[in-house]
């Protein structure tokens, strides 16, 4: 009786912190209840969601591009029963047909500007989105990319699905790691992120979270002047820097 009573006094107390409000890019988005048929897309912002424990308020993931979760070591139990829904970015169908009530994506990472998957086109699917921080830049102006994107992140999905106390107690132990590194070389080690093309390389500039994780481990993103999140450039640029 004892465990039952405390089981139900945890529900209540979860229940009692909606509805809850958050900023998404340029929109406050409120909730009623912690979603319980989320998808989220690609690789990272999958794992940020697993590392939230949030498997079971989960459906799938899309644009995995064909990633294996069950031959990772680390993700591949709190993975286990998650749909494999695409490979690539999702289309309306797709999360409609799984009956999704959210979606964790990212502006050209999931999301289109003006085109068929966005928080405004899937609103009237019952469907409500949380923006990729590192993404906003496609929807106004924001500060170059920092490691507060990640934490801004972790505690909104804490908060939408009422497990605040879990994201604070990521972000201590991510601040604590960092705080842990020895100090950075004086001359930073000059980094270019590869991500993909041949004639023309695909990298992270200075709104791509890949430059605030160099710069916390003490290196600097050779693109780092470039004002996009992620952009194709030239060979010569690199070569130069």
């Amino acid at each position: 009786m004892l465990k039952l009573a405390a089981a139900f006094m945890m529900l209540a107390s979860a229940a009692s912190a909606y509805p809850v409000t958050i900023q998404s890019c340029n929109r406050s988005v409120t909730f009623d209840a912690a979603p319980r048929r989320a998808v989220s897309n690609d690789i990272n912002l999958t794992d940020m969601m697993l590392a939230l424990g949030l498997q079971d308020h989960m459906i799938g993931y899309t644009g995995l591009s064909g990633y294996d979760y069950a031959k990772d070591a680390q993700l591949s139990d709190e993975a286990r029963g998650l749909a494999d829904l695409s490979p690539d970015y999702p289309t309306k169908e797709i999360l409609a047909g799984a009956e999704a009530d959210f979606l964790f994506a990212g502006w050209n990472y999931g999301l289109t500007p003006g085109g068929e998957v966005t928080p405004e086109t899937l609103e009237p699917l019952g469907i409500k989105t949380y923006e990729l921080s590192e993404s906003c830049i496609f929807t106004g102006p924001k500060a170059r990319a920092s490691m507060e994107d990640l934490y801004t992140d972790i505690r909104n999905l804490g908060a939408i699905f009422g497990v605040s106390d879990r994201a604070e107690t990521l972000i201590r132990g991510w601040k604590a790691e960092l705080a842990a590194l020895p100090p950075a070389p004086v001359t930073p080690l000059r980094v270019f992120v590869y991500d993909s093309g041949m004639e023309k390389p695909f990298t992270a500039g200075e709104y791509a979270m890949p430059t605030a994780l160099i710069e916390a481990a003490g290196g600097r993103n050779i693109m780092d002047d470039l004002g996009k999140s992620w952009a194709e450039v030239g060979w010569e640029p690199v070569v130069e820097r």
